[in-house]
């Protein structure tokens, strides 16, 4: 999946893409920001395939259920390795290709209005298998949720906020031109998610509906998904019968200069095809699926 021998303009995190299209070694030059080149996606997951598989694979088990976030977020581990060009990232008017597939999103230690909230991060592996990525969430979200244990990124802010605010105005210019050359420290950025290659929000656990949330021109991630809670929906088939039935909403945000439109279209398909037949999710994520894109 990666090229560990750096070359010159390589950065710890990523490896700089010369041998590309002209347009997509002219477009982060003109323009620049992250956040001035979102492209949004909106796909709606039949929850009916889910249900019966969450059935099936959580018989028996009595805490640390399977949960749709955990095949949905799953499933967009496995496209990224399968489409690399999903995990790719623009700092400094140069693309990368991340040397990793990393996973993150925030982890409310109680449902409450005053509760913290701690960061989870993690890599998903090109062999990883549906029951290896559960077991590494779970552990994750426990180490998270515990009261005794702070990722890197949140303790590093606690002790920064300390500070008189001039001092927290240059420390945050500071690790900027260090982030922008890849030079951050890793006690600053290690756990922060949007240095990760896929950034997640389950606004569904909470009761929210699904929609847009913007990137940042901060960090490395290139991608934002918001998973929604259910809704009830009405498809048609080509003879104009109507079929209700349950969906949960993802929006992905996409920085739309690391690919085009075709190859975004494909990503999408693929997830859906994953979702809808959740038992590929077992093989390991760099096996091939067949898929086609939905027109």
């Amino acid at each position: 999946m990666s090229d560990n021998k750096k070359k010159w303009g390589d950065r710890k995190d990523g490896i700089w893409l010369k041998d590309i299209p002209a347009m997509n070694r002219i477009m982060p030059t003109l323009m620049p920001n992250r956040a001035d080149n979102e492209a949004y996606i909106n796909i709606d997951i039949d929850v009916r395939p889910l249900n019966a598989y969450l059935e099936k694979v959580n018989a028996g088990i009595t805490e640390d259920k399977y949960t749709f976030f955990h095949l949905i977020s799953a499933a967009l581990g496995k496209a990224f390795v399968l489409r690399p060009r999903m995990n790719r990232f623009i700092v400094g008017n140069k693309m990368y290709q991340k040397k990793n597939i990393t996973v993150a999103f925030t982890v409310k230690k109680r449902f409450s209005d005053h509760a913290e909230e701690a960061l989870a991060f993690f890599e998903y592996d090109p062999k990883e298998t549906l029951s290896s990525y559960h077991e590494k969430i779970m552990k994750v979200i426990h180490s998270t949720k515990s009261y005794e244990e702070k990722d890197t990124s949140t303790g590093a802010m606690d002790i920064i906020t300390k500070l008189p605010q001039f001092l927290i105005t240059g420390i945050v210019k500071a690790v900027l031109w260090l982030d922008k050359h890849g030079w951050a420290p890793e006690f600053l950025i290690g756990s922060d998610p949007n240095h990760a290659s896929i950034f997640l929000t389950n606004l569904g656990s909470i009761g929210l509906p699904g929609g847009y949330h913007h990137l940042v021109n901060w960090g490395t991630n290139s991608c934002f998904i918001v998973v929604g809670k259910k809704y009830m929906k009405a498809d048609y088939d080509k003879e104009g019968n109507v079929d209700i039935h349950e969906v949960i909403p993802v929006g992905i945000t996409l920085d739309e200069r690391i690919a085009d439109g075709y190859y975004y279209s494909g990503t999408a398909a693929l997830v859906q095809e994953l979702l809808e037949h959740p038992e590929l999710l077992e093989m390991p994520a760099d096996t091939p699926v067949e898929y086609a894109i939905r027109r």
